[in-house]
C-alpha cells in the first residue's frame, strides 16, 4: 500500500507564498481581521467559495502570528485515502500496514510549533473526525502501530466552502468537533463582491504567469471581466488570463481572448 502525500508545507527561510491581493473594502476589512485573528493562538474556521483564497488566508494569519518561524502545513482532507488517513495525520511505526517499511512523522508531527491547515475539513469521515477530536482535547498523538503518545504544539486552522454548521446540520460533521474548530470563523468574500480588485488582481497573476514580461489588456477588457460573475473566482480569473495570455498578440489581452462563458453575471 503506497502513501501519498497531498500536503504542502511552508517552513522559515523557503521562498514567500502568493499573498492576498486588492484594496477594495471587503479585503481592507479581512486584512483587519487576520490581523487580530494572527495575535491569539484559538483556532480558526475559514469559511469561502473555491477559488477565494483560504489556504492564502491561513497562510496570511500565520506568517502574522507567534508561529510564523514554525512549519505550516496544509492538507487537503478530501484527497487522503481514507484507509491512509490515521498514518498520514498521525504517523505510523514500521508494519503498521503494507509497504510501511519505515517509521513516519505525521502531519502533526511535521507542524509541530506551528500551523496545520485542514482543507476540506468536512470531507473527513465520522470515524476519523473521532480521533482528530481526541487530539485536539489532549495535544497528543499516538503513531498507526504505536504503544505511547506523544505531545504536539499545533495550531489548528481549517477551511470549507460552505461553513462547519452545514455538516453538523446534517448530521455529517460531529457537533463536539466543530466546537473545537469553530472557535473563530473567517468569512472570505466572493470576486462578485470585490470587483474593484480586479485590475490589481490582473496585474498580480500576469506578473506571475509571464515574468519579466509585459503584458497589458485592451481597453474593453476589464469591463467585460467586471461584467462575469466568475463562479470560481481568482482561480477562475487566473484561469481565463492563463488562456488569454496564450492568444495575446504582441503582449495585449484582447476581448476575444478571453472566451468568458455566455452566461455573465
Amino acid at each position: 500500500m503506497s502513501s501519498p502525500r497531498p500536503h504542502t508545507v511552508t517552513a522559515a527561510g523557503m521562498a514567500p507564498a502568493p499573498q492576498l491581493s486588492g484594496n477594495s473594502l471587503p479585503m481592507q476589512a479581512l486584512r483587519a481581521q487576520i490581523g487580530r485573528i494572527a495575535r491569539c493562538g484559538a483556532p480558526v474556521a475559514i469559511r469561502g467559495e473555491s477559488g477565494t483564497g483560504k489556504e492564502l488566508a491561513a497562510r496570511a494569519i500565520h506568517a502574522q502570528g507567534a508561529r510564523a518561524g514554525f512549519p505550516f502545513i496544509a492538507v487537503n482532507c478530501g484527497a487522503i485515502p481514507e484507509a491512509l488517513m490515521e498514518a498520514e495525520f498521525f504517523g505510523c511505526r514500521p508494519g503498521a500496514y503494507t509497504g510501511a517499511r519505515h517509521e513516519r512523522q505525521g502531519l502533526f508531527q511535521a507542524a509541530h510549533g506551528g500551523s496545520l491547515l485542514l482543507d476540506e475539513v468536512d470531507d473527513l469521515p465520522l470515524a476519523m473526525q473521532v480521533k482528530l477530536l481526541r487530539v485536539l482535547q489532549e495535544r497528543r498523538v499516538r503513531k498507526l502501530g504505536g504503544s505511547a503518545d506523544e505531545a504536539v504544539d499545533v495550531r489548528i486552522l481549517c477551511a470549507s466552502q460552505h461553513g462547519l454548521a452545514r455538516g453538523v446540520a446534517a448530521g455529517t460533521f460531529r457537533q463536539d468537533l466543530f466546537y473545537r474548530l469553530n472557535v473563530i470563523e473567517l468569512a472570505l468574500p466572493p470576486l462578485r463582491e470585490r470587483r474593484g480588485d480586479l485590475q490589481v488582481l490582473c496585474e498580480v497573476i500576469l506578473a506571475r504567469l509571464a515574468p519579466g514580461q509585459a503584458v497589458s489588456l485592451a481597453p474593453p477588457v476589464l469591463a467585460a471581466l467586471a461584467a462575469y460573475a466568475f463562479p470560481g473566482n481568482v482561480r477562475e480569473l487566473e484561469n481565463v488570463l492563463e488562456r488569454a495570455l496564450a492568444f495575446a498578440d504582441g503582449g495585449v489581452i484582447a476581448l476575444d481572448g478571453l472566451a468568458l462563458p455566455s452566461a455573465a453575471g
